[in-house]
């Protein structure tokens, strides 16, 4: 019955309303259907009815007690009364006329029951809807429509967080900016005897899965109060008003139980710039941030404090006003992990996942930059999937690189069968990315492994593995980086004598680190250290100098792409040998590598 009930329960909200008001329409238009087609009848007098007989004109009639209802030859209906006497009774069978007689007690026919079911359903509808709006799930459930203007923020009381700083693995600079916050909500009086004023809003920025919502809570944990939480998209209502009355009776809501915490996840939803909505600055949207600027901001004031966390990854989008002293006073940056932060947030994964004694996380840790904290988390999950397929018991670095390949390249592609000379071809072009690699050793990150199977839309890869963060780069070593990505087609045209498609990937890294060096870096000599930068496809420089800036960045790839071949054709012999032995293996790691070569490895070297 439970089931039952909740398949007829209409949608909650404003949409359940006006589902709920068209089933009553139409019910009451099927009942005055039913009720008009049902008395759609002429009445006849008891004289006008025997005159009608006797004419023949009558096909048929049912009787019920004394009325009878019938029809006669045309089609017409008609509606009379008989007297119950042994005359009229021949005077029907001599003319022919077709007689049905009912009980009295039958005389609710079907349509009076079907109009009776269906009012019974409407009713019932209806009685479960007005239900649903007088008590929905508490008083700002999404059901309630009396309750519209209520806040959809979800309280936590402090017994229910469980997150700590020491959940949170890296961020260093971000939980020591935040440090303040929660001093502030401990010891209130500290920081009102001396004068100062906590920030009132902090505004979390970084890029998504680096821990915004995390750092959130963790600081309401530390700070042992209740926090409030509620996405920016909760806020905005197709009814004008409901978003700013949100905003009320969230702020109501908070004072009532500070000090605590209120965190706005995404508040670029209803934060961005004024003055562009369709309904220029009375929208509903505007009007929310309005309320929003004015509460956090307003004239009167409070002894004990609310402070507002809120996270985005669009600061560049947000309302000028909303980032002014007094609303977010402090931005803190959450960026993706250093390296030593990727061995700590690996770390806490690897807490859940068994892993093999041969698994090293500070190799992890350097083979992953430019992963985020929740890129580091399915890493490892995938790699415990992958383990799991294969009916081991423990994750190995074997696991966890092929759960690097795809999530960097994409998942191993079985049905691409290479004939025989598309794989010695694939094997030279990665065989010339790696000696670029190798014979580079000062300016370019170690050689990590090369491979020639099938990811995704590449056919092999040669892959490097930083030895520590880099937060800047020389001129030399962005032309190692150029001297890579021509390895491949200097070794094609070295060997086969041709040019094919494949190097197309690694002529777009080159010219856009080519580029950067002539327009950003003033790393061209014939440009100078001047920024010629290029913003919505509008060039603020001379034709001229566009013509220059082209020329440069083709000389730079042209004389970079003739000395990688030079130093190809210099050590033809190792180019040969390592992509020989790379076609019988198909992947070969550095240590191999190195052997092959008899090249002296590269002493590692780690910050962690």
């Amino acid at each position: 019955m439970k089931r039952l009930q909740k398949k007829l329960l209409p949608p909650r909200g404003p949409r359940g309303l006006i589902i709920a008001l068209g089933i009553v329409l139409l019910g009451v238009g099927l009942l005055s259907w039913l009720i008009s087609s049902n008395r759609e009848f002429i009445t006849l007098t008891y004289s006008q009815f025997l005159d009608k007989v006797e004419q023949n004109e009558v096909d048929a009639i049912r009787v019920t007690g004394q009325e009878l209802v019938g029809m006669t030859k045309d089609g017409k209906r008609f509606e009379s009364v008989i007297a119950e006497t042994p005359h009229n009774w021949s005077i029907l069978r001599e003319h022919g006329v077709n007689i049905q007689v009912d009980s009295p007690a039958g005389q609710y026919n079907f349509w009076y029951m079907l109009m009776l079911i269906a009012l019974g359903f409407i009713g019932f509808i209806a009685w479960q809807f007005f239900k649903q709006t007088r008590s929905g799930n508490g008083s700002s459930g999404p059901g309630n429509l009396f309750n519209m203007g209520k806040s959809k923020a979800k309280m936590y009381q402090p017994s229910a967080i469980k997150e700590r700083f020491s959940s949170v693995a890296g961020a260093q600079e971000a939980k020591e900016e935040l440090a303040d916050v929660i001093d502030f909500l401990k010891n209130p009086e500290k920081y009102n005897a001396i004068g100062a004023k906590i920030p009132r809003g902090v505004l979390l920025v970084g890029e998504p899965g680096n821990g915004k919502t995390l750092l959130a809570r963790a600081v309401a944990g530390e700070a042992n109060c209740p926090f409030y939480s509620i996405s920016g998209s909760d806020f905005i209502e197709v009814f004008v008003g409901v978003g700013a009355s949100r905003v009320r009776d969230l702020f109501a809501q908070a004072r009532s139980t500070a000090p605590c915490i209120v965190f706005i996840d995404e508040i670029d939803a209803v934060g961005r710039h004024r003055g562009r909505g369709i309904g220029g600055g009375h929208d509903e949207r505007e009007q929310t941030l309005n309320q929003l600027l004015t509460e956090m901001d307003g004239f009167e004031t409070y002894k004990k404090p609310v402070i507002v966390l809120a996270a985005t990854n669009r600061d560049d989008v947000l309302d000028k006003a909303l980032l002014r002293p007094g609303r977010f006073d402090r931005i803190v940056n959450v960026p993706f992990p250093d390296l030593k932060s990727r061995r700590e947030i690996l770390a806490v994964h690897a807490k859940n996942v068994k892993l093999d004694d041969s698994v090293d996380l500070d190799r992890v840790a350097r083979g992953t930059p430019g992963f985020s904290g929740a890129d580091i988390a399915n890493l490892l999950n995938e790699a415990a999937i992958t383990a799991s397929k294969l009916n081991k018991k423990l994750v190995d670095m074997h696991d966890i690189e092929e759960a690097r390949d795809k999530m960097m390249l994409g998942k191993e592609s079985k049905s691409k069968m290479l004939t025989p000379e598309d794989k010695r071809e694939t094997a030279y072009h990665e065989a010339g990315h790696a000696l670029a690699i190798l014979l580079n050793p000062k300016y370019a990150d170690p050689l990590h492994k090369i491979t020639i199977i099938p990811r995704g839309r590449a056919l092999g890869v040669a892959h490097r593995l930083p030895e520590r963060e880099k937060y800047g780069e020389s001129r030399e070593e962005m032309l190692a980086d150029i001297m890579i990505c021509m390895g491949g087609r200097a070794a094609e045209e070295l060997v086969f004598n041709k040019v094919a498609t494949g190097a197309f990937s690694d002529f777009q890294q080159a010219t856009r680190t080519a580029r950067a060096m002539v327009c950003y870096y003033g790393m061209s000599e014939k440009l100078g250290p001047v920024i010629y930068s290029q913003e919505y496809e509008i060039k603020p420089y001379s034709e001229e100098t566009a013509r220059l800036i082209d020329e440069e960045v083709r000389r730079i790839l042209i004389e970079t792409l003739e000395q990688t071949k030079a130093l190809l054709a210099q050590h033809r012999d190792k180019l040969d040998l390592l992509a020989a032995k790379l076609f019988e293996k198909e992947t070969l790691y550095a240590a191999e590598v190195y052997e092959l070569l008899g090249i002296e490895p590269r002493v590692q070297h780690t910050l962690i």
